[in-house]
């Protein structure tokens, strides 16, 4: 597997230094640099050319979806994993096209999974979705209904563990089932395509 580079934009030193910290532990992930200024980070960007840019929401004078614009322009296809303490922003991250969203505090666990999956998916183009489909909510047993449903109220794996009196391992391995039978690739996808359909 090739190295992935990577770009960390985040106005606030604490979240910032903590993913690089995370990112710094996994294999095959290379940061090439990190930023707190939009403006900065946008030249940066387009200069070194990373595969993944994860950026934040709210920051001054520009927001992260702002950056995106400014990048697209120019005609790079980079991929951003929104990093936000703000769950609401979800819906429009997927309108945006980011791959994929995190809430601060990022969970080791949950952004390996996010790195895993964009691993697999980097050489793949991805299909046309259809968010709205009431038959593959039918293929979707009681409980993965249950914790797709509280995967869209933007419960962490750990949170929904706690709750349903769970372990972690068996939540992720029923998030996992849920996604195979959608024919969806990720979180942010799932929250959409609870809420598309009502769930929430």
């Amino acid at each position: 597997m090739k190295t992935l580079t990577c770009i960390i934009l985040d106005d606030e030193r604490g979240p910032r230094e903590r993913l690089a910290i995370l990112l710094s532990k996994m294999e095959n992930v290379k940061i090439i640099g990190i930023e707190e200024k939009p403006e900065t980070a946008i030249e940066t960007i387009i200069r070194k050319k990373p595969e993944v840019v994860f950026i934040d929401v709210e920051m001054p004078r520009m927001s992260g979806f702002d950056v995106v614009k400014e990048v697209r322009k120019t005609q790079l296809d980079q991929d951003f994993i929104f990093v936000t303490g703000y769950n609401q922003y979800a819906i429009k991250a997927i309108k945006n096209e980011a791959f994929d969203f995190l809430l601060k505090p990022v969970d080791i666990d949950e952004l390996k999974q996010t790195m895993e999956r964009y691993k697999k998916r980097l050489l793949t183009n991805p299909k046309e979705i259809n968010y709205k489909d009431q038959d593959l909510l039918k293929c979707l047993t009681e409980r993965e209904l249950e914790i797709l449903t509280l995967i869209a109220d933007y419960k962490t794996a750990q949170q929904i563990a706690e709750e349903l009196n769970l372990s972690k391992h068996t939540v992720d391995t029923h998030r996992k089932n849920i996604l195979e039978k959608t024919g969806l690739h990720k979180t942010s996808e799932l929250v959409v395509f609870a809420r598309e359909n009502r769930l929430v």
